[in-house]
C-alpha cells in the first residue's frame, strides 16, 4: 500500500463514517418527532428513551442505510478528487484507471467486512432490546390470532389446536396425533391444554386416546388431568414481530431448521434474513466502484450533481432489496436468488459503466 493508496482511502472512510452520523442523526430526530406522543403516554425519561432505544436504533438505521452512505461518500471523495484535477495528474503519471479504483476497493471491502460481523452477531444483541422496547412502548399489544394451528414437534409426532389465547396461555380443542408414514397410530385429545409458568410443563384437561393396531383393532382410553412436556412453548405462540433481525448467525441458522422441521410458515422470511446477511457485504464492495467510474472525471452539474446521482442510485438499490425481500416472504421467488438479485443487477451495471462512462 503507497502513500496514494493510504491517501484515498483514510478520506474515503472518513466521508463514510461522517455521512453515517449525519445522515442517521437526521433520521434519528426525525423518528423521535413521529414516535414522542407514545414515549409520553408511558411517561418515559430522556434517559431511557435514549439509551433503552435509540442507543441501539443508531446503529440498526446505520446498517439500513450503508448503500446510500457509502455511495454518497465515494461519489463525495472521488467527485472532489476530479474537481481539484487530482485525478487527471494521477492518471496522467502512468496509474491506471483499474489501479486507481484498488484503493476504493480496499476501503469498501473494509467497510462491508465491517457490516458483515455487526449483522451477523453484533447488531442482533442491540436489536433484541430495541425490538423489546418497540413492543412495550410502541407497538400495540400482540394477541395470537392464528386458528387450527398444526405444528410438528417430533419425527412422528404433530399437535393441532383450533385456537391459542396468548394472554393466559391456553390452547382450546387440543390434538397430538402419532404417525408413521401416512398412517395414524395414536391421537390424543383434550378440550384445553394450559402453561405452566412454575413447572414449566403443560397441563392438559382429561383426555381422550385413541390408539390404532389395525384397520380394524381401535383401543379407547380416557386419561385424568396431568401435567406433560412437549416439544412446544409459549414462545411459539408470540409476537414474531421483527423476530429474525434479533438473531445472530448461530441463533438464526438454529430457528431455520427448527421452523423447516416444524413446517412453519414464516421460514422464507427467516431465510430471507439469512442470506441477505450474506450478501449485503458485497453489494457495499460494488456499489463503491460504480460510485468511483460515475464521478472520477469531472461533471458539469458539478459535485452536488454527482452526489444528488448518487442518492438516486443508492435509493433504487435499495428499492431492489425491498423488492427482492417481499417476493421471497410471499414464496414466489427463492430466498437465495432473491437476496443477491440486487447485488447481481448492480454488478452487471457497475461492469457496463465501467466499460463504456468515458474516465
Amino acid at each position: 500500500m503507497n502513500i496514494l493508496d493510504k491517501y484515498i482511502i483514510k478520506k474515503f472512510l472518513a466521508a463514510f463514517f461522517f455521512s453515517v452520523v449525519i445522515l442517521v442523526s437526521v433520521i434519528c430526530v426525525i423518528d423521535f418527532t413521529e414516535k414522542n406522543d407514545d414515549f409520553i403516554q408511558h411517561n418515559l425519561s430522556m434517559s431511557k428513551i435514549v439509551f433503552g432505544y435509540y442507543l441501539y436504533l443508531f446503529p440498526y438505521f446505520a446498517n439500513l442505510l450503508s448503500p446510500i452512505t457509502i455511495f454518497i461518500a465515494v461519489v463525495f471523495v472521488t467527485a472532489q478528487l476530479a474537481a481539484r484535477t487530482e485525478i487527471v495528474a494521477i492518471l496522467a503519471s502512468g496509474v491506471s484507471f483499474k489501479r486507481l479504483m484498488l484503493p476504493y476497493a480496499m476501503g469498501g471491502s473494509v467497510v462491508g467486512l465491517l457490516i458483515f460481523g455487526l449483522i451477523g452477531w453484533v447488531l442482533p444483541v442491540g436489536n433484541k432490546s430495541r425490538v423489546a422496547f418497540e413492543r412495550a412502548y410502541i407497538k400495540l399489544p400482540y394477541r395470537f390470532q392464528g386458528r387450527n394451528v398444526h405444528i410438528k414437534i417430533g419425527p412422528r409426532s404433530y399437535v393441532y389446536m383450533e385456537s391459542y389465547d396468548n394472554t393466559s396461555n391456553i390452547g382450546f380443542h387440543f390434538a397430538l396425533e402419532t404417525v408413521d408414514g401416512t398412517v395414524l397410530r395414536r391421537r390424543l385429545t383434550a378440550d384445553a391444554i394450559t402453561w405452566d409458568s412454575t413447572k414449566h410443563v403443560w397441563h392438559l384437561s382429561p383426555q381422550l386416546v385413541r390408539t390404532f393396531r389395525g384397520p380394524q383393532d381401535e383401543m379407547l382410553q380416557t386419561v385424568p388431568a396431568r401435567d406433560t412436556t412437549l416439544n412446544l412453548f409459549p414462545k411459539d405462540f408470540a409476537s414474531n414481530y421483527k423476530v429474525a433481525e434479533t438473531l445472530t448467525l448461530p441463533e438464526l441458522n438454529a430457528s431455520i431448521q427448527t421452523k423447516i422441521e416444524r413446517g412453519a410458515d414464516d421460514t422464507q422470511l427467516y431465510l430471507s434474513e439469512k442470506y441477505e446477511r450474506y450478501s449485503y457485504p458485497f453489494a457495499i464492495v460494488v456499489l463503491t466502484l460504480i460510485g468511483v467510474t460515475l464521478s472520477a472525471r469531472k461533471s458539469r452539474a458539478g459535485v452536488g450533481g454527482q452526489i444528488a446521482l448518487g442518492f438516486v442510485l443508492a435509493f433504487v438499490f435499495i428499492i431492489f432489496v425491498m423488492l427482492s425481500r417481499n417476493l421471497a416472504q410471499v414464496g414466489s421467488l427463492s430466498p437465495l436468488i432473491a437476496a443477491w438479485i440486487p447485488t447481481t443487477v448492480f454488478s452487471v451495471i457497475g461492469l457496463a459503466l465501467y466499460r463504456f462512462v468515458p474516465k
